[in-house]
């Protein structure tokens, strides 16, 4: 590169000198390079942000039950009020397993997994396999398996899917419940229980209230209202006689002894 008036100029290599000309026709420079300018982002890859970015949710410890916000990457945290240590992993069961699990993840027991353990404490979980022990969840339980089911199940909304057949020789405590198959066993529901065209429920139910579609089959004893309620609390209470469950009362009018004539 030489000033544009030169006449004449030195060579950098080799020293000679010489009068500068437009360069050859072949010849062409390189401009330099200016940075790239950043580009606006693309819908996509603002909806690839939005999704990578870290979400939070809100767990609640098993001991002293207090409530606060993680990322939903994490596996595992402590309460920030009693430092217990709270479980965030989810579990997939394939084969056979008999160790308590207390998580505020979810687990999902497939076909072929065998859980034995005497508790199992979730937050939702899918039964597809044997369930021999205890069930906790903390929201939704769906069931699709034929089988029986020993140990307890509570959870706050039950699903039993159209191929289930299940009978649960223990009570079953949910909020709300929807049966698509088959069932049998005793229920305890705070809300509603669905029983839907393909569904058959067999046992007896304590409810807030039943709907049962045309098609559904329910064959047991129905309460509808308190779970505690008695043939004692139906009737009136009465309260026998001062003189004698023999004696019946007179009417105001002869209550006084009649005069002998």
């Amino acid at each position: 590169m030489e000033y544009v008036a030169a006449k004449t100029t030195m060579c950098r290599q080799c020293g000679r000198s010489f009068s500068p000309g437009s360069p050859k026709a072949g010849l062409k420079l390189q401009p330099k390079e200016s940075p790239p300018q950043a580009s606006e982002p693309s819908g996509f890859r603002k909806i690839e942000e939005l999704w990578t970015r870290n979400r939070n949710r809100v767990v609640a410890c098993f001991e002293c039950k207090r409530k606060h916000e993680v990322s939903d990457a994490a596996t595992s945290t402590n309460c920030p009020g009693c430092s217990a240590h709270i479980d965030l992993r989810d579990y997939k069961i394939t084969t056979s397993f008999s160790r308590s699990i207390r998580t505020r993840g979810e687990l999902y027991l497939t076909s072929k997994g065998d859980l034995s353990s005497t508790s199992v404490i979730c937050k939702s979980a899918l039964i597809e396999g044997k369930l021999r022990g205890n069930l906790h969840c903390e929201e939704s339980a769906t069931i699709n398996f034929v089988g029986k089911v020993p140990g307890r199940l509570v959870a706050n909304y039950v699903s039993v899917e159209r191929k289930a057949n299940v009978q649960c020789f223990r009570r079953i405590h949910v909020a709300s419940i929807d049966i698509k198959g088959r069932m049998a066993g005793e229920i305890i529901a705070t809300g509603a229980v669905n029983i839907h065209k393909t569904g058959v429920l067999e046992g007896n139910v304590t409810a807030k209230s039943i709907n049962i579609d045309k098609g559904g089959i329910f064959s047991g004893r129905l309460i509808i209202g308190q779970g505690d309620l008695t043939q004692a609390e139906l009737l009136p209470e009465t309260k026998p006689d001062a003189a004698g469950p023999d004696q019946a009362k007179l009417p105001a009018s002869s209550a006084q002894p009649l005069p002998a004539t």
